[in-house]
């Protein structure tokens, strides 16, 4: 099955900005391209993901998505997460795509296994496959066969909100609990949670938020 990952980005310099009391500028449009870069390494190496395809209004994501071989979309008009993701799967779906793989450029402890976790949910079809957030309250990723099958209310309480659009259009839910989909970084909190957890990609050089926790993600 033709399955596309679909991975939202908002402008590099711009995201994160409810760390701004922590980060500078300068600071957030690093991290933003760390984790960016991350997501999009993990998803070359995930086995059964025909295309990854970015959609953003920043150029210099869409050129940075371009040198890991993705696709690109401009992203048009007022932003707004759930229309873009429409609009990208739309887009796939003209490249035969079956199903599509929504995931966040967030996720600091993203790994192949848990890209992998999706995609072996994501038969027998009509399915919805869910990976959310620590609270059980956000969705984190969302693997969607046949793509369209539901439409995308990504925002508050969301995880419900998919579950219930799944049931009503007759598909089958699929909660995934892979512990590198639970938390993402959005607050200085999980800021302390990911250099309590520090990754070999996160040690590399230019951030140095020295934070001594040592949380348990699973």
């Amino acid at each position: 099955m033709t399955i596309w990952a679909i991975v939202p980005v908002k402008p590099l310099r711009r995201g994160k900005s409810r760390l701004s009391a922590v980060l500078s500028e300068d600071e957030r449009l690093t991290l933003n391209k760390k984790l960016f870069k991350h997501t999009l390494e993990i998803l070359k190496q995930a086995e059964g993901l025909e295309q990854v395809l970015v959609v953003s209004r920043d150029p210099q994501a869409l050129s940075l998505a371009r040198d890991y071989e993705a696709r690109t979309l401009q992203e048009d008009g007022a932003p707004h997460l759930n229309i873009a993701l429409a609009r990208a799967t739309m887009v796939a779906k003209t490249y035969n795509a079956r199903g599509v793989l929504v995931l966040p450029a967030d996720l600091p402890y993203l790994s192949v296994a848990d890209v992998m976790c999706l995609l072996a949910a994501s038969e027998p079809a009509p399915v919805v496959a869910i990976a959310p957030d620590h609270h059980r309250k956000g969705t984190n990723a969302l693997l969607v066969n046949p793509a369209g099958l539901i439409e995308y209310d990504f925002g508050e309480d969301s995880f419900e909100s998919h579950i219930r659009r799944t049931e009503a259009a007759g598909g089958r839910v699929a909660v995934c609990d892979s512990p590198g989909l639970v938390y993402d970084i959005d607050l200085p909190e999980d800021l302390d949670r990911l250099n309590g957890q520090a990754s070999q990609w996160w040690q590399e050089d230019e951030l140095d938020l020295a934070v001594p926790s040592d949380p348990d993600i699973s």
